[in-house]
């Protein structure tokens, strides 16, 4: 009775206004629990006398990496594409940091021919390396992009550059001992599949593409780091968030006018997605820590069975591998020979 003499429109309001409340209250209570569940690197280690690489670090995760590790007193390399805005950026991070031990050197991760010639660059200027830091990252959308190696971009700058980068730096690493090889990678590995038929996809959506080349970049740390065992070097991977970094940027009107609302009111900051980067660099506990999965500054289980089998076993041959694992193997040789050109 109460309910029929209220006019359609109040209760059409009323009704409104409740399920708005739940809604912001809902999103309110979501974005406290992501900034409470954040993981914050607590090292108060000093790199004094350190040298560190940091691949695209002019924005984003990468900018604040190198902030942090500047203030440690390391020897900062920004290994950039663009090195006018890397330039600026260097003194601002020196002025802010007090310390003016800060490079910068051209690096195009998507090209192979940039790689060689900046990692020639490195092992004759640089005495040692300590920590590597594969930062730099693309997230294409629908645009199909082959880059002058016949690579397609999005793997070609999330994977198949580091992979050339870091056998290319790996005796300079190793020469320097407990040096540390960290890979920025992502959680979308879960919903990503290898095509073993083809592993440079350049018909495949550009989009699913980036989720491909994190857990390719996984994949990679895994065995990198079995087979540097005992040589003073470590390699780790790490799941930065998700970042208000622009690596969405490439994303088209009108979709990126909902996803930048969704990332500005739930992301991580740049500052917050690069504390595990900075922990994996610096912290004291993890120096004998390999072949890991790290997120908000913790090890992770990596949930596919493909991976860790490949934690355990070679990329090459064993007879004890799964046919599955065999021709991933044999494949990924053949384009291994053909980016270091041996």
């Amino acid at each position: 009775m109460i309910l029929t003499s209220i006019p359609c429109t109040t209760l059409f309001y009323w009704t409104a206004a409740i399920v708005s409340s739940s809604a912001i209250l809902f999103l309110a209570g979501l974005r406290l629990y992501v900034f409470c569940t954040l993981g914050i690197c607590k090292s108060k280690s000093r790199m004094d006398g350190k040298t560190i690489i940091i691949t695209g670090c002019t924005s984003g995760i990468g900018k604040e990496t190198a902030r942090d590790l500047a203030k440690r007193g390391a020897r900062i390399i920004m290994a950039c594409r663009n090195t006018d805005t890397a330039n600026q950026l260097k003194d601002e991070i020196a002025k802010e940091s007090n310390n003016s031990n800060i490079v910068v050197r051209k690096l195009d991760v998507s090209s192979l021919q940039s790689i060689r010639k900046f990692s020639q660059q490195i092992n004759q200027e640089e005495s040692r390396l300590d920590v590597l830091i594969h930062n730099a990252g693309t997230a294409e959308t629908f645009k199909k992009k082959i880059t002058e190696d016949g690579l397609e971009q999005t793997m070609a700058t999330n994977y198949f550059g580091p992979f050339l980068l870091t056998h290319l730096l790996i005796d300079l690493l190793k020469r320097s001992k407990s040096s540390r090889i960290v890979v920025v990678a992502s959680e979308l590995y879960r919903i990503a599949c290898l095509n073993l038929d083809n592993i440079n996809p350049t018909t495949t959506l550009p989009a699913y593409l980036y989720y491909v080349s994190k857990y390719a970049n996984i994949v990679f740390t895994l065995e990198l780091a079995r087979r540097l065992e005992g040589s003073g070097v470590t390699a780790n991977c790490l799941h930065p968030g998700m970042i208000d970094s622009g690596i969405w940027r490439s994303v088209p009107a009108p979709l990126s006018w909902g996803l930048d609302l969704i990332v500005k009111a739930f992301f991580k900051t740049p500052e917050q997605g690069a504390q595990t980067t900075i922990h994996l660099a610096v912290s004291d506990e993890l120096k004998e820590v390999s072949g890991k999965y790290f997120m908000d500054c913790a090890v992770r289980i990596i949930f596919n069975l493909f991976l860790k089998e490949l934690s355990k076993r070679t990329f090459f041959g064993s007879f004890n591998l799964t046919l599955k694992i065999f021709i991933f193997s044999k494949l990924l040789l053949k384009y291994s020979k053909y980016i270091l050109g041996i």
